[in-house]
């Protein structure tokens, strides 16, 4: 259920102040040279590594997940370039909401505009399906800066922080569509608008198929092959990843997908997370670990980030032996 807005009295409630703090503070960064932001973003996620938290715990269970074949020293290392990532996502926020375009076009290169293009021009709407990598807020305002598009986001319960997001990005994209609001969505696809839309995460609401993600069954959206089926709309993925070096960023909307949507649902979908484990391959540390993308649509779904050992597990050691027996367990599920 989305927070209603706070009203003008009430949005500087105490438990608004960490909110205000943390905005004051990206806002304060943003003007500064990228290469200093990048510096403060990786040093703040070291710092944050440090720290013991259940963001730390669960993005070190999902890459022992999904990369069975890193040993313990390569996910640690792993682990830490993540929260460097996360460090530089939030200074990417800054840049993100309060840079001028010409700031946003200097930093980012967009490839294959002309597959964008070509969809637009054949009067069939576009999807730019996209993956919630720690590049998620620039790479969408890159797409924005160079073409009228539309964001479908996931409103937040903090209503300081939604009000702030729905007038940011709706000053900067064509326009901020909340996850919910379906018939806007629609109408901007079949109106042939551009709409960025990023479906990947855990979601357990009607509609939610059980779909292999690195090979482990993970709840999942469908919606999209509906979304493409009663528009007409052409589905294009788009990954932005960071370039080393602070050298930018590298936007790729790859061509539209043939065949999409098919008579599966699930299938489509699977599809989807392959090209998201094959963007995850290129950029590791760029995925959004610290995400619980294993969370099941039943009770009887295994509990991957417990504290506690589970019954389903075989040997309650940990051991590599009893990992590998758990992921073919799961894949036979999954299949």
């Amino acid at each position: 259920m989305t927070a209603a807005s706070p009203t003008a009295s009430s949005r500087f409630a105490p438990r608004y102040w960490p909110t205000w703090v943390a905005l004051a503070v990206l806002r304060v960064f943003e003007p500064l040279p990228y290469g200093l932001q990048a510096w403060l973003g990786r040093t703040l996620g070291r710092l944050l590594f440090l720290l013991p938290s259940s963001f730390k715990r669960i993005a070190a269970r999902n890459i022992e997940l999904c990369c069975p074949q890193l040993g313990a020293a390569e996910r640690n290392r792993l682990l830490a370039l993540h929260f460097e990532s996360l460090g530089l996502g939030l200074f990417e926020t800054g840049i993100t909401w309060w840079s001028q375009d010409s700031r946003l076009l200097g930093m980012t290169t967009v490839e294959g505009l002309e597959h964008l293009d070509a969809v637009l021009a054949a009067g069939k709407g576009a999807i730019l399906l996209s993956a919630h990598f720690t590049t998620l807020e620039i790479g969408a305002r890159a797409i924005c800066a160079r073409r009228p598009t539309s964001i479908m986001y996931r409103p937040t319960k903090n209503a300081v922080l939604e009000q702030f997001l729905k007038d940011n990005r709706g000053r900067h994209a064509r326009r901020a569509i909340p996850r919910d609001d379906i018939r806007t969505l629609i109408g901007a696809l079949k109106a042939n608008e551009i709409v960025w839309y990023a479906p990947d995460q855990a979601y357990r609401k009607k509609g939610a198929e059980m779909v292999p993600f690195f090979g482990i069954p993970a709840a999942t959206n469908t919606a999209t092959s509906r979304l493409a089926r009663l528009t007409g709309a052409a589905v294009l993925p788009y990954f932005p990843e960071r370039l080393p070096g602070n050298k930018g960023y590298r936007m790729v909307i790859q061509p539209a997908l043939e065949g999409f949507p098919s008579e599966d649902a699930a299938a489509d979908a699977l599809q989807f997370n392959h090209l998201i484990e094959a963007q995850i391959q290129r950029v590791p540390d760029q995925y959004l670990w610290i995400h619980r993308r294993f969370k099941g649509v039943a009770a009887d779904y295994p509990d991957y980030y417990s504290r506690k050992p589970q019954r389903h597990e075989a040997g309650k050691s940990g051991s590599q032996e009893a990992r590998k027996t758990e992921r073919q367990e799961a894949r036979k599920t999954g299949s």
